[in-house]
């Protein structure tokens, strides 16, 4: 069975920045991930921070965020 490449990631969303790693099969792109996922993409070691730059909101290991919220998404590293 394949094994997950954790792959570091930001979202931004309306209101949110959201940093952390999405799970991705070898060989295929970000792109290719997001078209074909369902309702949320789940998140881990994620750090959410107001688009504001109001501070860190939560820190936490798993986060499931609604595809339909965001605007952007930029692999890091």
């Amino acid at each position: 069975m394949d094994q997950k490449i954790t792959t570091r990631v930001v979202i931004f969303t309306r209101d949110f920045k959201i940093t952390g790693d999405i799970g991705l099969m070898p060989g295929v792109r970000l792109t290719d991930y997001m078209v074909e996922t369902k309702l949320f993409i789940a998140v881990t070691d994620a750090e959410v921070t107001s688009i504001g730059g109001d501070g860190s909101i939560i820190a936490t290991g798993f986060l499931d965020v609604n595809r339909d919220t965001i605007q952007f998404v930029q692999p890091l590293g």
